[in-house]
């Protein structure tokens, strides 16, 4: 059975009718195809609606971006006033003198849809596409966000102490025998070189920092062994199956180009990407209060793991550090703090010392 954007406009007035928040105005375009989403709503962002001819509603935040699909008419309906809040809670954030949206938007978006209907404050609260226990969890993270992996984001930002994180996970998986997969100098490898030990003056009297794109720091930390390097040697490919055979099922990689100002995130697992088709996910992307991933889909664990982020920790202003902290509770990334910046984490060079850098 087809739905109509008649059927869907009835439904919403509905809701309206019975609120003092919301208005027929706020329900948002809807056309035929994304392919009109610029046609019709302009920039990407807001809410644009395709009801399919099966009964299946769709919905866009860009011409190519489809971020929903549902046959439910109440997650539809939750999903125009999740956008109508957040468009209210950004007018109320900016006209409160003092109150920045770091600390307001996301509540603020929790509370109107509390007033609205309680069962999608619960909703928006979880963060997924629905509220898989059917509970608002209120419970607090209760301890320290930056103390994990969050703490890295400001040094990493500015390609400090390398440009890319990699993790991986398995059982029985060797930091070690990662680090010479992607071509480390085995016999740094074997004397357990340390991150000071490279910051000496070289043979040739060349400071560490002319040679940090031929070296790289390994070792393990909250289950996964992690990886941190610029580059790796040209011949060295660490592709899923080599992985595979070293036991690792899962890998995590993070990556910043601080020039161009990007900063990727790569998640896989059995070899697989987990995604949603539409290339390497971007973390300028993620806008605070609103899930970064397909709902429902294969990354939004990720997503609800970001709402709980931002409630628990309304004070953090950083987004990347939100996004990191909430990397460690769904995935259980963690780096060690003090090792690293004390230098006393594991460290070598690539077999292969020139990586095409002078």
């Amino acid at each position: 059975m087809q739905t109509t954007e008649r059927a869907l406009r009835r439904a919403w007035h509905n809701v309206t009718a019975g609120s003092d928040l919301l208005d027929d105005i706020m329900f948002p375009p809807v056309g035929t195809s994304g392919d009109h989403y610029t046609q019709r709503v302009g920039d990407s962002g807001s809410l644009f609606l395709v009801p399919d001819e099966d009964g299946t509603v769709r919905g866009y935040r860009g011409p190519h971006w489809e971020f929903f699909a549902t046959r439910d008419h109440d997650q539809v309906l939750y999903f125009v006033a999740e956008q109508a809040v957040r468009d209210l809670a950004e007018h109320i954030v900016a006209h409160s003198p003092g109150r920045g949206p770091a600390v307001n938007l996301v509540t603020g978006q929790a509370e109107l849809l509390d007033r609205i209907n309680p069962a999608w404050g619960s909703r928006f609260r979880d963060g997924g596409m629905d509220n898989v226990d059917g509970a608002d969890r209120t419970r607090p993270c209760g301890r320290d966000p930056l103390e994990r992996f969050a703490w890295i984001v400001r040094e990493w930002r500015d390609q400090n102490p390398y440009t890319t994180l990699a993790f991986f996970r398995g059982e029985d998986v060797s930091a070690e025998q990662i680090t010479l997969l992607h071509g480390a100098d085995p016999e740094q490898i074997s004397t357990r070189t340390r991150l000071l030990d490279l910051h000496d003056l070289d043979e040739l009297g060349h400071e560490y920092g002319d040679l940090a794109w031929q070296t790289f720091c390994f070792g393990d930390a909250g289950g996964w062994a992690f990886l941190m390097y610029h580059e790796t040697p040209p011949g060295f490919r660490a592709d899923a199956e080599a992985l595979a055979r070293l036991g690792v099922t899962e890998t995590v990689r993070l990556t910043a180009t601080s020039a161009k100002g990007l900063y990727s995130f790569t998640y896989t697992r059995e070899g697989r990407r987990v995604d949603e088709g539409r290339g390497t996910p971007e973390l300028l992307g993620y806008e605070r209060g609103r899930a970064p991933y397909y709902r429902g889909g294969q990354l939004d664990f990720l997503n609800r793991a970001l709402r709980r982020a931002e409630l628990d920790h309304p004070y953090l202003m950083d987004d990347f550090e939100l996004y990191f902290h909430a990397l460690e509770v769904s995935l259980g990334l963690q780096l060690p703090q003090q090792d690293i910046k004390d230098g006393k984490v594991r460290a070598a060079r690539w077999a292969r010392g020139d990586t095409g850098r002078a």
